[in-house]
């Protein structure tokens, strides 16, 4: 196995994240000086994420049709694109849509995992997976530093310009070293020459309502499995959980604990950092040694008390005990989900694997839609409802993760795979 195409993946998916982290920060309370109500603060929150629950699953599927390289690099250039927008986003619905087209053009991910999947084996797929998760983390730790200083200093047009230089990088460094993964991937020309292809690989006119019933099909599939229906469960309620306090927590800490700006800013820096230490090499010692499994288990347990106790340090405690919470929520939240993709790809049949990842995310990205209209619903009824709400769900969505031990992953040592004493 090359490493080449893996580091470069990783750069291009880091350099679209850190665009990514120098707008989100900032966008509940520039949508808040534009006139946004908290509704609609959550509206155009869920926009992004609804773009993602439905392109999530087309970008992963066309990237098995055509191949990985031409999804990413039309995704990335929308993305590009939509951070311009943003710059001169000097009204709601210029916002909104602004947001809906980055989440287009962010719904690649699946198209990436697959990559990940196509240029990886089995057993160092959680660390490839955890890779991943690290340009989430090391996003989250530069971007949000660099939007701050941005948008004091310069202006929210700086930070749109900004962001949408970043990611015109990454849509370059594509252009000229990511190679192509999928070689069982047709061309476009090929794709569109008598009209869509059939498993077989073979070109058949189709109709619309043909089409819609081929991609029910795709979904029934992938939740034929079982294990693969648990993880997409888990996926959501654990999604659900988190989106559900996030957009809580900047009021939370801003509103409750007092916090400025720049020190909601550090504490994403301080998750990031440790989401970094985890996903960058921990992960992959942690599965070899514990097993898959496992580690999603304790993984699940982490973010609960991560969770559930973040309103409950005292006011004077946030960049002290507050800081040891963050680090339950942070080890937590960087070892369910990839791992949870990486066993989502394990279970999953070849030949599908890009389908069923855009299906995986337009599970996590539904979940998006609706935890930002609960989060702040519950917080508008109590400050902690929010994160007593996702405790609640994090230790379902662990339960679920127990009943995951009785289905094994042949490409794992069955010894590491035993519930956890």
């Amino acid at each position: 196995m090359k490493k080449s195409p893996l580091f470069i993946l990783f750069l291009t998916v880091l350099l679209d994240l850190i665009g990514f982290g120098i707008v989100l920060p900032l966008l509940p309370t520039y949508a808040r000086d534009l006139g946004a109500s908290p509704f609609m603060i959550g509206f155009i929150a869920a926009v992004y994420s609804s773009m993602q629950f439905i392109f999530s699953p087309i970008w992963g599927r066309l990237s098995d049709l055509i191949g990985r390289r031409p999804v990413m690099l039309g995704s990335i250039f929308l993305a590009a694109v939509s951070y311009i927008f943003f710059s001169q986003a000097t009204t709601i619905p210029l916002l909104i849509l602004a947001r809906a087209m980055s989440g287009v053009g962010s719904a690649n991910i699946a198209a990436a995992q697959a990559y990940i999947t196509d240029v990886t084996e089995s057993q160092g797929r959680s660390k490839a997976m955890g890779m991943l998760g690290a340009a989430f983390g090391i996003g989250f730790i530069i971007g949000p530093l660099i939007g701050g200083f941005l948008k004091t200093n310069f202006g929210i047009e700086m930070v749109g310009f900004v962001a949408a230089a970043l990611i015109g990088l990454d849509f370059i460094l594509a252009i000229f070293f990511l190679p192509e993964s999928n070689k069982q991937a047709k061309s476009i020309r090929h794709l569109f020459r008598k009209g869509s292809l059939d498993e077989g690989g073979e070109s058949r006119g189709t109709s619309l309502g043909e089409k819609w019933a081929g991609y029910v099909d795709g979904i029934k599939a992938a939740f034929s499995s079982p294990p693969i229906a648990m993880l997409m469960g888990t996926n959501f309620i654990f999604t659900f959980g988190i989106v559900n306090m996030q957009i809580a927590s900047i009021l939370l800490w801003k509103e409750y604990y007092h916090a400025t700006d720049q020190q909601i800013g550090y504490l994403f820096a301080y998750v990031g950092f440790l989401s970094v230490i985890v996903q960058g090499g921990l992960i992959g010692r942690l599965t070899k040694k514990y097993g898959e499994h496992k580690t999603f288990f304790w993984g699940h347990l982490f973010t609960f008390v991560g969770v559930f106790f973040i309103p409950f340090v005292p006011q004077s405690d946030l960049f002290t005990s507050g800081l040891v919470i963050l680090l339950f929520f942070a080890i937590g939240t960087s070892l369910a989900p990839p791992l949870n993709i990486s066993m989502i790809s394990l279970y999953s049949y070849d030949q599908k694997q890009g389908q069923i990842m855009g299906f995986s995310q337009s599970v996590n990205s539904f979940a998006r839609i609706i935890g930002p209209f609960s989060g702040s619903i519950l917080y508008g009824y109590a400050h902690t409802a929010p994160y007593i709400t996702a405790g609640i769900l994090i230790l379902a969505a662990t339960v679920i993760s127990l009943s995951l031990f009785k289905y094994q992953i042949e490409a794992l040592d069955p010894a590491t795979e035993s519930v956890p004493d």
